[in-house]
């Protein structure tokens, strides 16, 4: 199976692509097929899901999904057999769509691990528990359990650590997202068919008393760490696969990704699917985790490169269901909103220039372990601003007058930078948390906050935020996603289409 939907380039032309946005998705909301080789025409078909996706965009929420769409409306930006087309986001072509809210049983704005058990399990509860009820006295079956026991093959996939909160909801059960040894040991228990993604941050030393890889391995399943060999795991085996990991056992942003031979996500579920696919049926839940991550330091860049990694899996999982409309379904959501995005900003009114954002070639991450490599060298403010004119564009007017900067921004700019290179300010002072959340690099925040502003986006958080997130379905069992309910109401939806229970 070879999914042909290519990137090419990013952030251009973002000003047209918003508008034709809007034109793509009315196109593609018709239930017939425009013979592009995008997706066949829904399935009406009442039989049980046989073949089941689950997406769980961490932190997305429709003004995600909008910044989404105007990147991939980009003329430039995908190539379909060797001709230019407009492409709206491969979630954009299933044709029902509903809203859930998420709040969490002892908190209106909820966290990764209480979402992601309703998500898992059809239950609500309390913050930071891992499919387990509040009073942590019982475990909660999750649809993945479901799904084993009823022979189907089970796979779990996330660009963040495979011990991390949304993955670990699906095979494990804790009092604490923050037991990762505990979490991490019990994939082998599971019995699951296939883990894929991030390594186990479990496995860091000082995590545990035991080695994760070893146990693995006595329990039969192959650990890879690199495309090629992943693609030599027989079908039918049980694997293990990671890519290049950062310091929390992630992978890293696909903004910095891109142009390395690391395993994408759109891989990790392509390869996923080869080895889960046998005649009793398979369960996938796929996690795009670090668009939480990007949202939470508002680097809307960072966030938009792994809504597209996200979307590229979404796009595998389609040509899937090409091939067996009556029997699959898939299911894409969001776990909670994060950061606050707002396409507007107030200082533009009702302009947006998204083109500004072309110009970022780097995550927040990567830049600041950049900017803390300048401290004690005797960097300048001035040489700093020549930095961020490189990877951010920004006082650079050649590239467009846009980018210039105020006495204001510049101001600010060189406070921050003080602040990063001095460490001189306090995160419990209101003002300085406020500026730079709760740890992120004063320097490199400024400067994401900057260009983000410039293009008419601005972020009311550093953290979680309790709107609704949109749910997207196709296929068998597919009608049933319409409306407004509740997040625990998507996971008995899919247990009732896959009857998992």
């Amino acid at each position: 199976m070879q999914n042909t939907r290519k990137r090419r380039s990013f952030f251009q032309s973002l000003v047209f692509g918003l508008m034709m946005s809007m034109l793509v998705v009315s196109i593609s909301g018709c239930d017939d097929d425009d013979d592009d080789g995008v997706v066949n025409a829904p399935s009406s078909t009442d039989k049980t899901a046989k073949y089941i996706f689950f997406f769980i965009g961490d932190g997305m929420a429709s003004p995600q999904v909008n910044m989404t769409e105007a990147a991939l409306a980009d003329p430039n930006f995908r190539l379909v057999n060797g001709a230019v087309t407009l492409g709206a986001m491969n979630l954009q072509h299933f044709p029902t769509a509903g809203m859930a809210t998420t709040h969490a049983e002892d908190r209106y704005i909820t966290g990764s691990a209480a979402a992601a058990t309703a998500l898992a399990t059809g239950k609500k509860t309390s913050i930071g528990t891992i499919s387990k009820n509040v009073a942590h006295t019982e475990d909660l079956k999750t649809m993945a359990e479901m799904a084993k026991e009823k022979g189907m093959k089970v796979g779990i996939v996330s660009s963040v650590s495979i011990d991390h909160a949304t993955p670990a909801c699906f095979y494990s059960h804790a009092d604490s997202r923050n037991e990762y040894y505990n979490i991490a040991s019990q994939m082998d228990d599971s019995g699951f068919d296939y883990f894929g993604g991030g390594y186990a941050k479990g496995n860091f030393p000082g995590k545990g008393a035991g080695d994760v890889e070893i146990q693995m391995q006595n329990a039969g399943y192959e650990i890879v760490d690199n495309l090629g060999a992943l693609k030599g795991v027989q079908s039918g085996q049980k694997c293990w696969a990671y890519t290049e990991y950062d310091g929390s056992g992630a992978l890293f942003y696909e903004i910095d990704r891109m142009g390395t031979d690391h395993i994408s996500l759109a891989e990790f579920t392509e390869e996923g699917i080869r080895l889960l696919d046998n005649p009793n049926g398979f369960f996938m839940m796929i996690e795009g985790g670090k668009v939480d991550w990007a949202c939470h330091a508002n680097d809307v860049v960072s966030a938009t490169h792994d809504m597209v990694a996200f979307d590229d899996a979404i796009g595998i999982a389609l040509d899937f269901y090409n091939q067996h409309p009556d029997e699959t379904l898939i299911v894409v959501t969001g776990d909670h909103e994060c950061g606050g995005l707002s396409l507007g900003y107030a200082s533009t009114g009702y302009d947006t220039a998204f083109s500004l954002l072309k110009y970022q070639d780097i995550s927040y991450q990567e830049y600041t372990e950049i900017v803390g490599s300048w401290k004690g060298t005797g960097k300048t403010f001035a040489a700093a601003l020549e930095d961020v004119k490189e990877h951010f564009g920004l006082g650079d007017d050649t590239l467009d007058p846009a980018l210039a900067l105020s006495d204001y921004e510049r101001d600010q700019l060189e406070e921050a930078f003080n602040d990063s290179m001095n460490g001189g300010f306090d995160r419990n002072d209101e003002e300085v948390f406020l500026k730079y959340g709760p740890y992120y690099d004063p320097f490199t925040v400024t400067v994401t906050h900057i260009l983000n502003q410039k293009a008419g986006i601005s972020w009311t958080s550093y953290y979680h935020t309790g709107v609704p997130v949109p749910v997207y379905a196709i296929g068998a069992g597919g009608n049933s996603f319409s409306g407004s309910y509740d997040n625990t109401d998507v996971a008995k939806k899919i247990i009732e289409a896959g009857e998992l229970n």
